[in-house]
């Protein structure tokens, strides 16, 4: 398993954005497939966004509606979700997780960072 540690959230205002982290302590970073997912309270958690290992291969929630961009600098093993336009119903728990190859799901998971949105 790779851990991995998120940053990056916080309180912003409707419309406003953010940048959230989250770096991997894997020197073979560039072989797992890695996603962000979001969890609001009382609702399941989904899945936001997801790049390839390709790095050109991405994957959004029908929600973004081209609102966030998902990326990765495998020279610091760090992964980004860049958030735009944010709105009150984005306001959850974002995670990050890595699925290595020869895996099926997701199996390294993040603890997490709080995105508030505020109207």
């Amino acid at each position: 398993q790779v851990r991995l540690v998120e940053s990056g959230g916080g309180l912003v205002k409707t419309g406003g954005s953010l940048r959230l982290s989250c770096q991997a302590s894997v020197l073979t970073f560039v072989s797992y497939l890695m996603a962000w997912f979001r969890q609001a309270p009382g609702k399941e958690r989904e899945f936001v966004a997801g790049i390839g290992r390709s790095h050109t291969t991405t994957k959004y929630a029908d929600f973004v509606e081209g609102r966030f961009t998902i990326s990765r600098d495998v020279r610091k093993y760090t992964l980004y979700l860049q958030m735009t336009s944010l709105k009150p119903e984005d306001t959850a728990v974002y995670s990050c997780a890595a699925q290595g190859q020869g895996e099926s799901t997701f199996t390294s998971w993040g603890q997490g960072t709080q995105v508030t949105v505020s109207s």
